[in-house]
């Protein structure tokens, strides 16, 4: 029997990139101009997969595909739960793709799941395997609404213990790289046949007999087929992809399946519009009738393993020395700086099993009152994580806990668990994968570590820092400015870490700027206003009040009382503390507003130092994002007065530029500098624009090309996009507005004879949505005599056109 099969993997995967006190990730510069790096690679791939091209011949986009429903793929637990909150269309079009995938594959999903948050198995203890792969089984099955088959770990790490955890918990396969295949033999055989160094059949799915008597399926994706999508330019032409994977096949007479597994980023991250050769690949081997395509449950149930194998224990994907990685300094790294080594990750990996160990003796001791089972409670934590709804929370301590708990009691426990949910995510693999450990992916770690400590030291009452800071400093640096780790956890993690005094800073700081109702919600926490009182002088502002917090997430109370006086621009000083009482609340009001209203500065900071001593807050204290959005508001002046400054060296000097023009001339950079930021600030303005007029953008864009304005390519292109998107919307909402449409075509038009480049993908999407809506309404209005239903026909063949979409 001849059969052919194939099966594409993608591994999508993001390290948790939130800040631990907020559960929000906040501004990333770097990946501007997005506000953050999910952000941005979900605009680049995980959305673009949802929705990717098919091109016809002449290059026109003729019809769009889902690609998760055709491929096999896992998604990280962490990073699904930032879709879910932040990218809600990418998420729930991943959920219908694997809905529609069962029909398609005999009842098997596309999705599998992962061990939760990407730590290496091997260098795990027993029980955060455990752990592990319960939470990554639980996540699964909220999200997806069945069971997972399969599983993926992290860096495909493996070992013995991990499979037999995972086996024990239903999971029935896994997908390994061949190069961790050790020996197999064919089922009722005695004789085993070298695996080593890639050796083993991967067109074949193997059975892994475990020490315990149970058994998992393991497949070996095929190495040179994937390493060709990864850094060999497959991507590159959909074409020689799909070939490639055919040209895998052997003349054999028997069953084979062709797969490969890399990461889903490849898919349009790293390789910009990778996401549409994979759906060129994928569509193509639908259409051949010598091959198809099949994913790992469906080709397991039809072609149950005929093999078995055993592993090379203690090995991954991404290191030739097995799981060195992510505890030495194998010799593996991302390379490009000369003379680095990384002497840093043993003793890095030593300073969390501290952090852990010493965590596992505070979180038995304190659970011992309460449950005989604490690793149980914490296996059904997951519960808790998934949905943080205050009636879910309490239904978990209600079935965890037998005893009747108070309210103090409450946030012990939740404390406790938090600590423990910490602890794990401190393993993160990205932390040690990277060359420097002060890179922000092992500073992400560190921040778990130091979450884990601060509950563990609220809980206990004893001081973990001192001996986590001995540790940090035995971390070295490969970068002088540094020396050790710990001068980076003083410069980036010591002043992010939060108590609540610290987030009634935060709000009592913002409410200068913004008025916050009675009750409110702050990242992961609540906010009742119990008192509030707000006084103004000409740039100075005051406000002094008493408001109560609740952590969202240990259920921690507390009720402060602050004063905050806003002297101009950045310059804030503030007192928050612990509720002064009402007596000495109301003193301290009347006396500091009393010299407010006398211009008596000196006296504010007087009093506020008598009432709340060094518990002193200022800008600095506010979280990044409201420090990025009070500048705004507080330059608001200042930037409209550069603008208007900018725009008077523009008009003065507009006929001199065309004169530079014509003559060849290159402006000098003291003129063109400020001309440059003043045309650019105006398209910036027209496209955010409410009341947007293509008039005006128009002549904007003529005045620049007629004195060779150089754009601002990447904000133009972004906004220009937003603005399309946002006047696609509109005609969705609204398809009989023919006006409507022909602005778009108009916007459209003047976008192609313009430097602006906005990548029309969500336009494409709608205009695709529109069509299959109406079109044949309007066709039938058209033959019916309605000559608007025809006017409308032609303008949308128009849109098609002008969007590169096949009419």
């Amino acid at each position: 029997m001849k059969e052919k099969y194939v099966c594409i993997h993608g591994h999508f995967y993001q390290p948790p990139r939130e800040n631990p006190w907020l559960n929000k990730v906040e501004i990333q510069d770097s990946a501007y101009p997005y506000h953050d790096w999910n952000h941005r690679i979900n605009a680049e791939c995980y959305v673009r997969n949802t929705s990717s091209r098919i091109w016809d011949d002449e290059g026109k986009i003729k019809a769009i595909m889902n690609n998760y429903g055709w491929m096999s793929f896992n998604i990280g637990p962490t990073l699904l739960a930032w879709m879910e909150n932040e990218a809600p269309g990418t998420y729930n079009a991943i959920l219908e793709a694997d809905k529609e995938s069962q029909e398609r594959f005999s009842g098997h999903g596309s999705a599998i799941a992962q061990a939760f948050n990407h730590l290496i198995m091997p260098l795990a203890n027993e029980r955060d395997q455990e752990t592990q792969i319960i939470w990554g089984i639980e996540d699964f099955k909220s999200r997806f609404n069945r069971d997972p088959e399969g599983m993926w770990l992290g860096e495909t790490a493996v070992n013995t213990s991990t499979l037999e955890l995972m086996a024990k918990h239903g999971i029935k396969f896994t997908i390994l790289s061949p190069y961790q295949a050790k020996q197999v033999r064919k089922l009722g055989e005695k004789e085993w046949h070298d695996a080593t160094n890639a050796k083993v059949d991967t067109k074949k799915a193997y059975i892994y007999k475990l020490p315990s008597g149970k058994s998992i399926s393991l497949f070996f994706y095929d190495g040179p087929a994937s390493q060709g999508v990864a850094f060999e330019g497959l991507l590159n032409d959909g074409e020689r992809f799909a070939s490639r994977l055919q040209g895998q096949f052997t003349d054999e007479e028997k069953v084979q399946l062709v797969h490969i597994a890399t990461d889903g980023e490849s898919y349009g991250h790293h390789h910009h519009l990778g996401e549409m050769a994979l759906s060129y690949c994928l569509h193509h081997l639908e259409e051949q009738e010598d091959s198809t395509l099949t994913i790992y449950g469906e080709f397991l149930e039809k072609f149950p393993p005929e093999y078995e194998a055993q592993i090379v224990e203690n090995t991954s994907w991404s290191c030739y020395h097995g799981v060195e990685r992510w505890r030495s300094d194998c010799g593996c790294n991302t390379g490009g700086n000369e003379g680095w080594d990384q002497q840093w990750r043993e003793p890095l990996r030593k300073t969390f099993d501290w952090v852990r160990d010493h965590l596992i003796g505070l979180y038995e001791k304190e659970m011992a009152a309460y449950t005989s089972s604490p690793w149980e409670v914490r296996n059904n934590y997951i519960k808790v994580i998934l949905d943080r709804d205050r009636h879910n929370v309490e239904e978990f301590l209600e079935a965890n806990f037998k005893k009747e708990l108070d309210e103090e009691e409450r946030v012990k426990l939740l404390k406790l668990l938090e600590m423990q949910y910490h602890s794990m995510l401190m393993y993160t693999s990205c932390g040690w994968f990277f060359d420097e450990v002060t890179g922000i992916e092992s500073m992400q770690d560190i921040f778990y570590a130091k979450r884990a400590i601060q509950l563990a030291e609220e809980i206990s009452g004893k001081s973990y820092e001192e001996d986590f800071v001995r540790l940090l400093e035995e971390i070295p640096s490969n970068i002088p400015e540094y020396g050790t780790a710990l001068t980076a956890y003083r410069k980036f993690v010591e002043p992010m870490a939060l108590d609540m005094i610290r987030i009634g800073a935060h709000y009592a700081v913002s409410s200068l700027f913004e008025e916050f109702p009675e009750e409110v919600s702050l990242y992961n926490f609540s906010a009742s206003v119990k008192t509030r009182h707000y006084y103004e002088a000409g740039k100075q502002k005051l406000v002094i009040g008493r408001t109560e917090f609740r952590s969202d997430i240990t259920w921690e109370t507390v009720d402060i009382s602050y004063a905050v006086l806003h002297m101009g621009d950045h310059h804030l000083f503030g007192g928050v503390r612990k509720y002064l009482g009402a007596e000495a609340l109301e003193e301290m009001h009347s006396s500091v507003a009393s010299f407010f209203h006398k211009g008596n500065v000196y006296e504010i900071f007087n009093m506020m130092d008598q009432y709340f001593g060094n518990h002193n807050y200022s800008f600095w204290h506010l979280f990044r994002d409201e420090q990025r959005s009070i500048m705004k508001l507080i330059m608001e002046n200042t930037l409209k007065s550069v603008e208007t400054s900018m725009q008077q060296i523009y008009d003065n000097s507009y006929p001199l530029l065309q004169t530079f023009k014509e003559i060849n001339m290159a402006v000098p950079n003291r003129l063109k500098m400020p001309v440059d930021m003043a045309v650019n600030n105006k398209i910036i303005h027209e496209l955010e624009n409410e009341h947007f007029k293509l008039h005006r953008l128009k002549h904007l864009l003529e005045s620049a090309s007629h004195i060779n304005v150089t754009l601002d390519d990447v904000t133009l292109g972004y906004l220009t996009d937003n603005k399309l998107n946002s006047l696609m919307k509109q005609l969705r909402e609204d398809p009989d507005n023919i006006e409507l449409l022909k602005l778009i075509n108009d916007f459209l038009q003047l976008i192609k004879e313009s430097p602006l480049e906005p990548n029309e993908w969500e336009a494409q999407n709608i205009a695709f949505e529109i069509k299959d809506e109406q079109f044949d309404h309007y066709s039938n209005e058209e033959k019916a005599g309605n000559e608007k239903a025809g006017e409308w026909i032609q303008a949308f063949i128009e849109l098609e056109k002008k969007l590169n979409l096949v009419p």
